[in-house]
């Protein structure tokens, strides 16, 4: 007997389930507090030159310091990262006189001032990450998806080789403590180093909340849980906007996203591991145990399995998993790239970044609300394509759309935010139901390392508009379409069981069902069943 058959003959979805999910969604609160901190943690405030000697000119006021000592720009800001060599006197009679001979500027010698009226201290005050070193201050946001992207390939493994359970527990741990770490840093290459580290560590916990508690669930629930762990992902993303407004000292809030991971690591005591995995592995009198002890589930029929060793290498060795890992592999960095390049952009909504924060949670609620329906009326395959598609053509239309119709472009990107979480809430849901059992979590391993990519990539194209303004919306527009055509060349997964094995995958693109004729008997080869169907207490 299938599993899916033991969910439905005791219930796939009690008083168990929903107890089981609302823990798992605890920490699924914490990601978003650090896969987006790098608005608040690395956030440039206003900033001009120091200016030498200030103390000479006491008889001028600060507006005119400015004036003689710093050049301004033609929208009449003053430069960020230039200064006049000497003081420009002259410029008090006439400020729109402004020097033509760039010899007399200069790279700031003495330091930068920074505005502190929003934040306290960023990473950016903190060590100067401005001008010649503003790539470093993006590279922090690389530095943690590299992280994420390693920390998949290794929770990604290790969770289908160890158990769910047992390396989420682990991954929590190390976010705690590398978190903190974090926090304690007192050079920018320790700031790098433990917010690499924290992303390994976070990566298993973005890898396997969902496919666990997926695990617990029957086949008509699966899009309820997978669409309700999603939604405490925006829950995090506002909690985001309101623990940032109210810690504006960089240290602090790093140890305010960090704490409530301790809550989940307590909270995880009552969570067993998944019953499905045990089974799967050969596990069964521990499963049985689980099953028993909850009194909701069942084992299956025959539970003489023998367990396989499988690696990331078997996702390419038969060709239906091959073409479902590559085309899911392009789909990943075609979302991570596209949600990520657009939500470490807050100045892009016309609102200040607290609001726009807190916005972008808000607006992914009702996107995560209208995918329930979607992908239970259109599918899986056509949700996530059109959807990622849409995300691209969104990004692009704001290429277009002058920048005079101020009303217009905050919508469009909203409205592209938007189509970008409900392709991220589908991806997780439709990749946990391509791979089987006994490759899911190498499965979402390989999947969330090519979006952990895609992820690390997209603070490093802010940089291009430096070649061209609009090149980075460019670039993050025909990835978006480009992987969300991929998404067509997926199988459909609509209230399809779970696979167990890798011949659940293969076995419909080779069927060997035909009817043999011989002597004028026709006998066929497709197979029946016909095995009578246990109770609970005769398979226990």
């Amino acid at each position: 007997m299938k599993f899916e058959d033991l969910l439905l003959e005791i219930g796939g979805f009690g008083r168990f389930q929903i107890f089981i999910l609302f823990i798992l969604c605890l920490p699924r609160i914490n990601l978003p507090m650090h896969f987006l901190l790098h608005n608040f943690l690395a956030a440039t405030p206003s900033h001009h030159c120091a200016i030498p000697h200030q103390e000479a000119f006491v008889n001028l006021t600060m507006e005119e310091v400015l004036l003689i000592s710093i050049p301004q720009e033609p929208d009449g800001t003053y430069s960020s990262c230039e200064m006049f060599s000497q003081p420009q006197f002259h410029l008090l009679l006439n400020s729109s006189l402004q020097p033509e001979n760039n010899s007399i500027i200069q790279h700031c010698q003495h330091g930068w001032v920074y505005d502190h009226s929003q934040f306290t201290s960023t990473i950016s005050t903190q060590w100067d990450l401005v001008c010649e070193q503003r790539g470093l201050n993006q590279a922090t946001a690389t530095f943690f998806f590299i992280g994420v992207t390693m920390g998949a390939v290794i929770f990604g493994y290790l969770s289908d080789r160890f158990g769910r359970k047992a390396m989420l527990l682990l991954s929590l741990v190390f976010s705690v403590i590398f978190g903190m770490l974090s926090a304690a840093s007192v050079s920018y290459s320790m700031l790098a180093i433990t917010r690499t580290l924290t992303g390994v560590a976070l990566s298993g916990v973005s890898l396997i909340i969902l496919p666990f508690g997926m695990e617990w669930v029957d086949i008509q629930h699966r899009t309820f849980s997978g669409i309700l762990t999603s939604i405490f992902w925006s829950i995090g993303n506002m909690l985001l906007a309101m623990v940032a407004y109210l810690v504006r000292e960089w240290h602090w809030l790093l140890v305010a996203v960090t704490g409530p991971c301790l809550l989940s690591i307590v909270c995880l005591w009552w969570v067993p591991e998944s019953a499905r995995w045990l089974i799967a592995n050969g596990k069964v009198k521990q499963a049985q145990r689980h099953l028993l002890q909850c009194a909701r589930m069942n084992g299956r029929e025959d539970f003489t399995v023998s367990p396989e060793s499988y690696s990331y290498i078997s996702l390419f060795r038969t060709p239906v998993l091959r073409k479902i890992s590559l085309c899911s592999g392009a789909v990943w960095f075609g979302v991570a790239f596209s949600y990520y390049g657009m939500s470490m952009n807050l100045t892009g909504f016309g609102l200040n970044m607290y609001l726009s924060q807190f916005v972008l949670g808000i607006i992914e609620i009702p996107a995560k609300m209208i995918m329930y329906v979607l992908v239970n009326r259109v599918g899986r395959r056509q949700s996530q394509a059109w959807t990622l598609i849409l995300t691209g053509l969104s990004i692009g239309a704001n290429v277009i759309i002058p920048k005079t119709f101020t009303s217009l472009r905050p919508v469009v990107a909203i409205m592209g935010k938007g189509f970008s979480e409900a392709a991220f809430t589908t991806v997780f849901l439709y990749t946990s139901e391509l791979y089987p059992t006994i490759l899911r979590q190498n499965g979402m391993g390989y999947t969330s390392f090519v979006a952990r990519l895609g992820g690390a990539l997209a603070p490093l194209v802010f940089l291009l508009d430096e070649v061209w303004r609009s090149l980075p919306e460019v670039t993050y527009c025909a990835v978006a379409v480009c992987c969300g055509s991929v998404a067509f060349l997926l199988p459909e997964t609509l209230n399809v069981r779970l696979p167990e094995g890798i011949e659940d995958i293969e076995k419909p693109a080779k069927s060997t069902c035909r009817n043999l004729t011989e002597n004028g008997t026709t006998t066929s080869t497709c197979p029946t069943h016909t095995k009578k169907k246990k109770s609970f207490l005769q398979i226990i």
